[in-house]
């Protein structure tokens, strides 16, 4: 599933429900956009543990550095929206926050409910654990992920898409899918060009 899902732009996990945007509030975080990317990298590193690889994406509409993380110092998007993934015990795991105002206030409440998770894993029981975690497994599978071209291209099911903003994503994803490139690979080019053919035959 981790080839399929991209840092830019926002890839909102498949069914989870969007925050309307006269709903979001202000947020009393008061946490830098660095020290907010950074809280979430750390978190997830303290609850993988001995488990802990290099698999996690934080996903928004702000432009990457080289090593593929948000680059901070830049205006707020219209979407807001922050989705993170990664792998724990051998599950795809997402949490995606968009209630806040600001990028870095949605990431450090990703972070601190990963603190909170963390928390349950030291005082609490074993069922209560696996419970709390059961909500944020990445759904839907990565079969299904990929046969719904909306969701392989990154687009909400909501948005308003055409056939040049289509091709447009496309050439935009398969720069950073294609095998050729880091982080790309077979798998994630294929499934990009089966979501494009899709794509052309029901937006011709």
């Amino acid at each position: 599933m981790a080839a399929l899902i991209e840092a830019y732009p926002l890839c909102w996990p498949v069914g989870r429900k969007r925050t309307d945007r006269w709903s979001r509030e202000n947020a009393r975080f008061e946490m830098s956009f660095a020290r907010a990317r950074d809280e979430i990298t750390r978190q997830v590193q303290l609850l993988r543990g001995r488990y802990s690889n290099t698999d996690l994406v934080i996903s928004t509409n702000i432009a990457l550095r080289r090593d593929s993380l948000p680059l901070a110092a830049q205006r707020q998007p219209d979407d807001v929206g922050v989705a993170i993934y990664f792998t724990y015990k051998k599950r795809q795991m997402c949490f995606a926050c968009d209630r806040w105002n600001k990028i870095e206030d949605n990431m450090q409440a990703i972070a601190k409910t990963i603190d909170a998770l963390r928390g349950v894993a030291r005082w609490g029981t074993g069922d209560m654990m696996e419970a709390a975690f059961t909500g944020f497994t990445a759904l839907p599978t990565p079969e299904t992920v990929s046969t719904h071209w909306r969701a392989v291209m990154c687009f909400h099911p909501d948005d308003a898409v055409n056939l040049e903003t289509a091709q447009r994503r496309y050439r935009e994803l398969s720069s950073s899918r294609h095998p050729d490139k880091s982080g790309g690979s077979h798998d994630a080019m294929a499934a990009l060009n089966l979501a494009w053919e899709q794509a052309q035959e029901e937006l011709a």
